[in-house]
């Protein structure tokens, strides 16, 4: 007992004031309409300050949320009633945030975590120094709290190339995605004339990746909160702080799957592209006006997605984007045999107003995914550090085979 009070007063040195002690993640299952509606409205009640990890839309569908400590017996007491199984997934989460794999995922967190913190944008700069004849670096705009918005560029050279983008890291906590796209960069100038197929991507188009899509909430988690989600930019006669970027854009926006309060973790802002993080990629993408493919990296829960999220109406590609998707994650697979879900967001996790890829969709950028990566909600948000190259190096190559199905497909 004596080594977890240090080991917790040093989490809470280096990583804030924000600490977890007896939340539970619940993954609790609805049979039907019933039970998952009332779910619903469990979620919503803000005084039990529920945070919904995950969610799917399948009955009988399973629901991953993290319940403080004083809101446990409540929430317990109303799923026995209502006659809802449930079990525990983690049974302390700032337990597990510490010992993952023992006392050494905290020196792992610390050291590569706070690298990627703060030393992330040296890193951009050193990939531009080192390579300046294939990496570029555009600043296409500032985050609420003053951040740059970096973006780096993979060309080969010639103007208006078609272009492929990338993202990671639009909801802060999921830290996986970040650590991957840091991974996904050094692995483009690596491969880049040794790769025949990255090659021949690059001698056609270009490639721009966002590693910290949402700078102020992602340091925030190192700083104060390491479950926050959301944007940093206050809300006017809120206390709540903060705006879900992946509900802010200009598609369905307002509509379900999309909370109007402030305090909750699904947020979609006063209006649509209120988010700078999100108007800077908005203004990007029109100004830019030739991408032809456009991913955004999250996690947790093994799935490859396309629009739409805000309609059950079918995207008028779905067939095609339906037969990528299928290669993607069966190329995905082959190295460590990890299992994908795919289809479209509204049939395979939830419906989701306002979402990224139903917008970019909506732009003409055909080829649009969202990935969420490992794992299933073992570890959800807290993913050991040891996964973090299996991961990145699985979802690369359903990435290649997303670029290269876009490369042989654009003019």
């Amino acid at each position: 007992m004596k080594g977890l009070l240090i080991l917790t007063a040093l989490f809470v040195a280096v990583f804030g004031k924000e600490t977890f002690e007896g939340d539970q993640v619940l993954r609790i299952t609805a049979r039907d309409e019933v039970q998952l509606t009332l779910l619903k409205d469990l979620s919503e009640m803000e005084y039990l300050q529920l945070d919904v990890w995950m969610e799917t839309t399948d009955l009988p569908t399973s629901v991953d949320i993290r319940v403080p400590f004083t809101s446990l017996q409540t929430v317990k007491a109303f799923l026995e009633t209502e006659d809802i199984e449930y079990f525990i997934m983690i049974k302390d989460l700032q337990v597990g945030l510490l010992s993952v794999s023992g006392r050494k995922i905290l020196f792992e967190l610390t050291v590569t975590s706070l690298f990627l913190s703060l030393q992330i944008y040296a890193f951009q700069d050193m990939l531009v120094a080192e390579n300046p004849n294939l990496v570029s670096k555009i600043v296409i705009g500032q985050s609420y709290q003053g951040r740059p918005l970096n973006v780096l560029k993979f060309s080969t050279g010639g103007t208006n190339k078609p272009g492929i983008w990338l993202d990671t890291g639009i909801h802060s906590r999921e830290w996986v995605t970040q650590a991957s796209g840091t991974w996904f960069a050094k692995k483009i100038v690596t491969d880049y004339g040794r790769d025949a197929a990255l090659t021949a991507i690059l001698d056609k188009m270009d490639i721009f990746l966002e590693i910290v899509t949402n700078p102020d909430g992602y340091y925030y988690t190192h700083t104060s909160n390491r479950m926050w989600r959301k944007t940093r930019k206050p809300n006017p006669g809120s206390s709540c702080i903060g705006t879900d970027p992946n509900r802010n854009w200009d598609a369905g926006f307002g509509g379900p799957g999309a909370s109007d309060s402030p305090c909750s973790e699904t947020y979609r802002g006063p209006k649509a592209h209120s988010e700078s993080e999100v108007k800077s990629i908005v203004d990007f993408v029109k100004s830019h006006g030739n991408l032809q493919a456009f991913v955004s990296i999250h996690s947790y829960s093994q799935m490859l997605l396309y629009p739409y999220g805000y309609t059950r109406t079918p995207c008028k590609d779905e067939s095609e984007l339906h037969n990528l998707a299928r290669k993607a994650i069966t190329d995905l697979a082959s190295l460590y045999g990890t299992s994908y879900r795919y289809g479209s967001i509204i049939n395979t996790i939830y419906q989701a107003s306002g979402g990224t890829i139903d917008w970019t969709y909506n732009q003409g950028i055909k080829y649009s995914y969202t990935f969420e990566l490992r794992d299933t909600g073992r570890y959800g948000f807290i993913l050991p550090a040891n996964q973090i190259l299996p991961t990145a190096k699985e979802t690369w190559l359903a990435l290649m085979a997303i670029m290269e199905h876009t490369k042989d497909n654009t003019n």
